[in-house]
């Protein structure tokens, strides 16, 4: 689709704009008082449908359908949304093995809006027919899958196929044309290695161990990271504050939640300048990362009313809106 193209899917986002959450209208959802008001006030906004009801998660689930209906009903490329979808193909493969490799079964672990869905995925996996993956899975399947069936080490089958995520990641926006995928799959593979380093630092992981996990980045150094990570959360905070991700170390400062909120947070801001742009795919991007922000941040919310936690509590997680 040439840029000229992309007009009129633009002014289809921008009309749709005004119907993502602000931050006042988190605030509004903030306010109720129960579960059940909360679950109304969503879908008084339209979310879910008439199958749903007010079950939460088939509500939060119709939701992300939404999304790629609309993306389909503009016959855009759907390839440019490839890396988006990472994510849940890389979990998919995780899932497939160990549920092959322990011989277990846990319903609805899979998703099935991405290429290879669950089902696919465990036939793939059975028969170890790992050629039939993407090139960017091929060795990580094979390697994951061998090292859960010979150590039962769970955790090192996570972090081959999460780093395999975030490199296959790392290149699909290497390889974009566009400035809006470049900038996300930076700092998506950035914060994912910050947050291996304050996991790591929490935990005593080795520097063998968050070298193995972490992926090569331009804005971060790994190597720095993992070192800085050997002498704790004071010192990982020390380094970013020479970096891109500054912000990070004061919200690491605060809390866990806050922190975990300003990782959101920076992909928020990431992509805001595409609210200004109407020739190019960006707006396109922005509007799938920022309805994917605001389910979660509902999700969040929800989670927190259902448990009954302090609303304060709630608020520090809660995630800064795209409009």
């Amino acid at each position: 689709m040439t840029d000229t193209n992309y007009t009129y899917a633009v002014a289809r986002i921008r009309a749709l704009e005004v119907t993502l959450f602000s931050n006042a209208t988190i605030d509004q959802l903030m306010a109720c008082r129960t579960y059940e008001e909360c679950l109304q006030f969503i879908a008084d906004k339209g979310w879910g449908d008439s199958d749903t009801g007010l079950n939460a998660e088939a509500m939060l689930t119709r939701e992300e359908e939404k999304i790629w209906e609309v993306m389909r009903e503009m016959r855009v490329d759907m390839s440019v949304f490839d890396v988006l979808s990472y994510p849940n193909q890389f979990h998919n493969l995780k899932a497939a093995i160990k549920e092959v490799c322990t011989e277990t079964v846990n319903p609805g672990i899979f998703y099935d809006d991405c290429e290879i869905g669950g089902e696919e995925m465990l036939e793939i996996i059975r028969n170890k027919d790992f050629i039939r993956l993407p090139d960017n899975m091929q060795a990580a399947a094979k390697e994951a899958y061998d090292t859960l069936l010979h150590t039962r080490d769970g955790q090192l089958c996570d972090v081959i196929i999460d780093r395999a995520t975030m490199e296959a990641v790392y290149e699909a926006g290497r390889q974009a044309k566009d400035d809006i995928m470049k900038n996300y799959a930076e700092d998506t593979v950035a914060i994912a290695d910050i947050k291996i380093a304050v996991r790591s630092a929490k935990t005593a992981k080795s520097i063998e161990f968050m070298r193995r996990a972490m992926a090569q980045c331009a804005s971060l150094s790994v190597d720095q990271l993992s070192k800085a990570a050997l002498a704790g959360e004071a010192a990982i905070a020390e380094y970013l504050l020479g970096t891109a991700y500054a912000g990070g170390a004061e919200a690491l400062k605060e809390s866990p939640s806050a922190f975990e909120r300003w990782c959101d947070n920076r992909v928020i801001q990431t992509i805001q300048p595409q609210k200004y742009k109407a020739f190019t795919i960006g707006p396109l991007v922005a509007y799938v990362l920022a309805r994917q922000n605001e389910i979660k941040t509902v999700r969040i919310i929800l989670s927190g009313k259902q448990n009954g936690f302090p609303d304060d509590a709630i608020r520090e997680r809660v995630r800064e809106m795209y409009v």
